[in-house]
C-alpha cells in the first residue's frame, strides 16, 4: 500500500453503490410517509406530511454533504483525524450537562444547541473511523505490537464506548466495538490479538446486560416474548404480526394496520416491519439485496483503494453501515434481542441519514481513485 499523499489516477465513481443508496433512501422516504402520516395527523402537528417534509429536508441536506465529500480528496480527512476525535469527546461530555443533553426514551443521546439538535454518536462514529484509519495506516508496521501499535486505538475506542454506555446506548457501543475489530483485521492485526479483544469485550457485554434489569428482560423476552406480551415482549410480537400479515406481496402501500398505534416506532426502529406488512416478502428481500450490494461494493472499494488509509477508511464505513443494517434487520425478525437501532437510509432521522450519506460520499471519493 502507498501513502495517501501519493498521486493517483482518477477512476470511475462506483455507480452501483450510489444507485443502491439512492434507491434505499427514496424507498425509505416513501415508507416513512406511509408509516407516519396518520400518526402525525393525529399528533401535535396535526400535519400528515410532518415527518415526510422533515425527511425530505434531511435527504437534501445529506445529499449536499455527500456530493461535497465525494469531490474533496479523501486524503484531506487525515488532517481532521485528531481534531475530529477531540470534538467527539467534547460533544459526548456535553450530553451530560443539562439542558444541553436531551433525554429521549430513557437515554441521553441528543445534544440541543438552540433551535438545532442532533444525535452525537452519529458524528462520533464517522470521526472515530477517520481517526482509526489514519492512526493504523500511519503505524501499519507496528500493528502487531500491542504497546506500540494497538494501545492508542484501544484506549481511544474504549473511552468512546465508555461514554456511549453511560448515555446509556448499549447497541451503539456494540457496533463501535465491531467496527474496531473489523478495521484492526483489515490493518493486518494478529488473529490472536483480535481473539483476545473479543474475549475482553464479551464478558463486559454480559455484565452490562445483566447489570440492568430492562436489558436482561429484553434478552429473556427474546426467547419467549409471549410470556410478557403487553410488556417487554410487545414490540417483537407486533413485528411478528406485521411480517405474518404481509405474506409474499404485502397488503398494499398505505394499507398496513400495525403502524396504527400497534407497532412501536413504525417510522424509525421498526420501519422494516411496516415494509414487510405492506410490500411482503418481496419488499423485504428487495431491501436486503440492496444492502448486500452496498456492502459488497463498499468492501470492493476498500480492497481497490490506492493506499492503506483509503482501505481502512472505506472498510470501516462499510462495516459500520452494514453492521447497523444487519442488527436492525435481525432485531425486527427476532433473530437477536430487541435494541433501539435505526435502519440506515430507510428509518426516519436527520442525524442518521445525513451522516450515512456523508459516509457514502467518502466511499464514492475513495472509489474514484485507482492504484
Amino acid at each position: 500500500m502507498t501513502d495517501s499523499r501519493t498521486k493517483v489516477k482518477t477512476g470511475r465513481t462506483d455507480y452501483l453503490l450510489l444507485i443502491s443508496t439512492l434507491i434505499l433512501v427514496v424507498f425509505g422516504t416513501v415508507m416513512i410517509y406511509s408509516s407516519s402520516s396518520i400518526v402525525a395527523a393525529m399528533g401535535k402537528s396535526q400535519d400528515g406530511y410532518f415527518f415526510l417534509k422533515k425527511q425530505i429536508f434531511f435527504f437534501l441536506t445529506g445529499l449536499g454533504v455527500m456530493i461535497l465529500l465525494s469531490r474533496v480528496p479523501y486524503a484531506y480527512l487525515r488532517r481532521t483525524a485528531y481534531w475530529g476525535m477531540a470534538a467527539s469527546f467534547v460533544l459526548l461530555l456535553l450530553l451530560f450537562i443539562p439542558p444541553l443533553g436531551v433525554k429521549v426514551g430513557g437515554a441521553t443521546r441528543w445534544l440541543r444547541l438552540g433551535f438545532f439538535s442532533f444525535q452525537v454518536t452519529e458524528f462520533v462514529k464517522i470521526a472515530l473511523i477517520v481517526f482509526l484509519a489514519h492512526f493504523l495506516a500511519k503505524n501499519h508496521n507496528r500493528v502487531e505490537d500491542i504497546k506500540e501499535g494497538l494501545a492508542v486505538p484501544l484506549v481511544v475506542t474504549g473511552l468512546v464506548i465508555g461514554l456511549v454506555v453511560l448515555q446509556p446506548d448499549f447497541g451503539t457501543a456494540v457496533i463501535i466495538a465491531l467496527v474496531l475489530t473489523g478495521m484492526l483485521f483489515l490493518a493486518g492485526g494478529r488473529i490472536l490479538h483480535l481473539s483476545s479483544l473479543a474475549g475482553f469485550f464479551v464478558p463486559i457485554g454480559i455484565y452490562l446486560v445483566t447489570a440492568k434489569q430492562y436489558r436482561l428482560q429484553r434478552v429473556l423476552r427474546f426467547f419467549d416474548p409471549w410470556s410478557d406480551a403487553q410488556g417487554s415482549g410487545f414490540q417483537i410480537i407486533q413485528s411478528f404480526i406485521s411480517f405474518g400479515s404481509g405474506g409474499t406481496f404485502g397488503v398494499g402501500l398505505g394499507d398496513g394496520m400495525q403502524k396504527l398505534f400497534y407497532l412501536p416506532e413504525p417510522h424509525t426502529d421498526f420501519i422494516l416491519s411496516v415494509i414487510a406488512e405492506e410490500s411482503g416478502f418481496i419488499g423485504v428481500a428487495f431491501v436486503i439485496i440492496l444492502f448486500l450490494v452496498f456492502a459488497l461494493r463498499g468492501m470492493l472499494i476498500s480492497l481497490r483503494a490506492p493506499d492503506l488509509f483509503g482501505t481502512l477508511l472505506a472498510g470501516g464505513l462499510t462495516i459500520l453501515i452494514a453492521t447497523e443494517a444487519l442488527i436492525n434487520i435481525a432485531v425486527v425478525m427476532a433473530l437477536v434481542p430487541t435494541k433501539g437501532l435505526v435502519l440506515p437510509f430507510l428509518s426516519y432521522g436527520g442525524s442518521s441519514l445525513i451522516m450515512s450519506l456523508a459516509a457514502v460520499g467518502i466511499l464514492l471519493n475513495v472509489s474514484s481513485a485507482e492504484k
